[in-house]
């Protein structure tokens, strides 16, 4: 590549780029004519970078950069330096990067968010390149990064790690060094519960790490507002494994409840944010307040934008979220993927059966109200967006990043459901997921995947049009396969029923969630694991899919922690249905 070519399109005396209130301004600096001094940086780089680095969001020619700058270590009018190169000695660098002491403040919590796109090479590979923080004379930690592949790419292989629920007062994240360590890994998917906004919630947090206790600045056991969810980020993002993770792959994010409140949605008849356990809801001083769930939320999108890095644009001035951030979006790995990211939090419908916890939002025995034809999780414009996006894709693979299960969880009898297990999932929409199941059906759409969390679990089941037809020879019933990764730390199934319920009730869900009785009750379910901790990862050939789950134990506060292979599915593109096959070698 010819860098100087490169670097003078940039228009280095234009005044830099802007790409949204989060993405700062940058200059971009001239190798030839201004490179920087890198002789005798320091490399105390936690005293300045006290977060470190880490990327997001790559496109065929750039990726987001992310980095916090510690208060203490700001100095007035002090620029911060980026570099990016092709090795990990930064001895060919392809770019360097200026962004000015007046956008490092207290404004975006002194977070850097700088956006690539339109600044790298389109390539087959996608990289991987390396980048740095230089600042007051002190060196980050080096990150690495890769581009989507380009257009033309003819890629017939790649891997995802699959990521999901990893509260830090409940475990340690060995299972977040061993992704950091797989070189195998192209990208990291994080379906949601990148946080939890509790400090202690005794329904699902056991809270038996001291180290990892947390005290919200308002004093306070669930987030009250943006400075508690600020504080929550920078405490999960100070964990060593996180950083290492984060440092070592670039990650596509999206939010889901905990990021705001538990089993949050939209109270469209107040036109504020649902929060059927947060105290602003359930404390009677806050006295059920529109104006304060409203703005939790806006808080929440606020922390959100700030410390996960995402080609996102977040309006400070709004004061609607609706109008604040739009998380969904689309990805297309060069023809041979495209991956949606979809929202279903903002925009989703109140809980069909009440907002109590067991027979309303769990195991709604005698309701039907999930069936309505008015009730979404997604909202009409993002429903079309994906319908529309997934059905006219001419890719190989077609990926839908999900929060919560899409495929039916239910008690059952001879096929015909008796009752939803968990309504806060799809099955609290039956209606709008029949619309999209429907749709891919009448489209003949080929390959499509769904990678979610939530639940907890390790999870591969087949996705069907109609889910009481249980003819296995009904080839066209078949639209698709949804791999649940488990959660990283937080609690399973069983020890959430045991926190949160009586004994009758604890023995009613434990009998419902055991794994011989889910796959009896839902065939389409082909491996079930609610019990253990981990991840998973999800590699795409020209032939086939393949989920691997590991469990790693939460327990033990070290990146050594072993690792347990326990499932592993393919779903062959010459097959409607999943094939389990040997953990051997795993």
């Amino acid at each position: 590549m010819d860098r100087r070519r490169f670097l003078s399109a940039l228009g280095v005396a234009s005044g830099g780029l802007l790409v949204s209130w989060q993405a700062q301004a940058v200059s971009w600096v001239n190798l030839g004519q201004a490179p920087l001094d890198t002789r005798n940086l320091r490399t105390d780089s936690a005293r300045v970078f006290d977060l470190s680095v880490s990327s997001a969001d790559p496109s065929e020619t750039g990726v987001i950069l992310w980095t916090h700058i510690a208060p203490t270590a700001l100095r007035g009018g002090e620029p911060l330096y980026l570099q990016v190169a092709l090795d990990a000695n930064f001895q060919t660098l392809l770019l360097q990067a200026q962004v000015g002491a007046n956008d490092l403040n207290d404004q975006r919590d002194h977070t850097v968010k700088v956006d690539l796109d339109g600044q790298l090479p389109a390539t087959a590979s996608g990289g991987p390149y390396f980048y740095r923080f230089i600042y007051d004379g002190t060196v980050s930690r080096t990150g690495r990064c890769r581009t989507l592949p380009a257009a033309s790419a003819q890629r017939k292989r790649l891997k995802f790690a699959l990521l999901t629920c990893q509260d830090h007062t409940n475990g340690y994240y060995g299972a977040l060094a061993h992704v950091a360590r797989d070189e195998s890994i192209d990208y990291v998917l994080h379906l949601g519960d990148f946080i939890y906004e509790t400090a202690g919630d005794p329904r699902f947090q056991s809270l038996p790490f001291a180290d990892r206790t947390l005290v919200l600045p308002s004093g306070g056991l669930v987030a009250l507002d943006l400075a508690d969810y600020r504080f929550i980020y920078r405490t999960y993002r100070s964990d060593p494994n996180l950083q290492a993770v984060m440092e070592r792959h670039t990650f596509v994010c999206v939010p889901d409840d905990h990021e705001t409140a538990n089993d949050s949605y939209w109270d469209y008849a107040r036109d504020t944010l649902g929060a059927p356990d947060h105290p602003y809801t359930t404390d009677p001083k806050y006295g059920n307040s529109p104006a304060l769930l409203k703005q939790l939320k806006l808080d929440s999108q606020r922390a959100w934008s700030e410390y996960v890095p995402a080609r996102v644009s977040f309006d400070p001035q709004a004061t609607h979220p609706f109008e604040a951030l739009k998380v969904f979006r689309r990805f297309n790995f060069g023809g041979f993927l495209d991956l949606f990211m979809i929202d279903s939090r903002t925009h989703r419908s109140p809980h069909p059966c009440g907002e109590g916890d067991v027979l309303q939002r769990y195991l709604p025995l005698g309701c039907t109200a999930f069936n309505d034809g008015d009730r979404t999780l997604l909202g009409a414009g993002q429903r079309n967006w994906l319908i529309e996006g997934l059905t006219g894709s001419r890719a190989t693979w077609k990926l839908m990043g999900n929060q919560t299960f899409l495929g039916r969880l239910a008690v059952t009898l001879a096929g015909t459901q008796l009752a939803p297990i968990n309504v806060d999932a799809w099955d609290g929409f039956a209606a709008e997921r029949r619309a999209l199941t429907g749709a891919l059906r009448e489209a003949k759409v080929r390959n499509f995947l769904v990678a979610t969390g939530d639940l907890h679990t390790h999870m591969a089941s087949n996705i069907k049009h109609d889910w009481g037809n249980l003819n296995p020879l009904d080839v066209g019933n078949f639209v698709g396969a949804e791999f649940m990764t488990p959660a990283v730390t937080s609690s399973t199934l069983a020890e959430g029923i045991a926190a949160g319920a009586d004994e009758a009730t604890r023995i009613l869900l434990g009998r419902a969630l055991a794994a011989p009785t889910v796959r009896l009750n839902n065939p389409h379910i082909q491996f079930f694991d609610s019990s253990r901790q981990g991840y998973s990862t999800l590699e795409l050939t020209d032939n086939h899919a393949e989920w691997v789950s590991y469990v790693v134990d939460k327990n033990v506060n070290d990146p050594a922690a072993s690792r347990k292979c326990i499932a592993r599915q393919r779903k062959y593109m010459s097959l409607p249905w999943l094939m389990a096959q040997s953990t051997a070698g795993y």
